[in-house]
């Protein structure tokens, strides 16, 4: 069995393993600012999802049970029997649906700036029809836009520039395949089956998954925590890279082991 999916591996070989699932639109290079700590104690993989990055672009449609079941794949394919996991936006989806789907191979679960159910559908399979029109220069300023605060990429443009650049790097078919995933989740009758400790974490500035979206997140899964990053928009592990690193570090070592 291989794996369809691009991994990057980091820390001890033989340190419990976090698992760590990125944004639409970006690669496991969006957790960069957090690598460094996370994999002084953990084994710690990033994997671009279907469609992103280095990873295969199968023919759609996409949905997330789709997502899920190729991170189960690699997992497989990696003889590792279970993870830690840490998910932001569409990483964050994935990650609900391992937890509720494949219970016994997530042991603790931290979403970040993730939804649910993110409707209404129809915006999403626009969005989809408008980058399998123009590419993903055609809707890049303005998801941007949406993924840091005006304080922030004022005063970072060359960082938020990279990450522009990793957006229109993104296969046109990937993106817009994973859009449609979107447009048809509701992972909201699942959460309840969600019995691993959970973090959920929202930006306070977050216009792309508004803070309503983690507080429903924290009503269905029994004994989720909810923090809420001020001065953060979508991506908010990078635009509050050193919270957002010592959050999930405490959450993940209280598991010990």
């Amino acid at each position: 069995m291989t794996s369809r999916l691009h991994l990057r591996i980091d820390g001890p070989p033989t340190a419990p393993v976090l698992l760590l699932g990125g944004s639409l639109g970006t690669t496991g290079a969006m957790w960069e600012p957090q690598v460094a700590a996370l994999a002084e104690r953990f084994r710690v993989i990033r994997y671009d999802h279907l469609g992103h990055g280095r990873s295969a672009t199968p023919t759609g449609p996409y949905t997330v049970d789709l997502l899920g079941r190729e991170v189960l794949r690699t997992l497989d394919h990696l003889d590792v029997p279970w993870v830690h996991y840490a998910g932001l936006s569409l990483g964050g989806m994935v990650g609900m649906w391992l937890a509720a789907h494949a219970p016994d191979r997530v042991r603790r679960l931290a979403l970040l700036c993730t939804s649910a159910r993110l409707g209404p559908p129809e915006p999403w399979r626009q969005r989809a029809a408008t980058v399998r029109a123009g590419g993903l220069p055609a809707i890049a300023d303005a998801v941007v836009a949406r993924w840091f605060t005006p304080t922030f990429a004022a005063a970072n443009p060359a960082l938020v520039a990279g990450y522009r650049a990793m957006l229109t790097a993104t296969s046109p078919a990937g993106y817009a395949a994973c859009c449609e995933a979107i447009a048809a989740l509701d992972l909201r009758p699942d959460l309840g089956r969600i019995r691993v400790p959970t973090l959920v974490v929202a930006g306070a500035d977050d216009p792309a998954i508004p803070v309503g979206h983690a507080r429903e997140i924290v009503d269905l899964v029994p004994g989720a925590r909810l923090v809420v990053l001020d001065a953060a928009a979508h991506l908010a592990n990078v635009e509050r890279p050193g919270p957002v690193g010592r959050l999930l570090r405490e959450h993940f070592d209280q598991a010990g082991g």
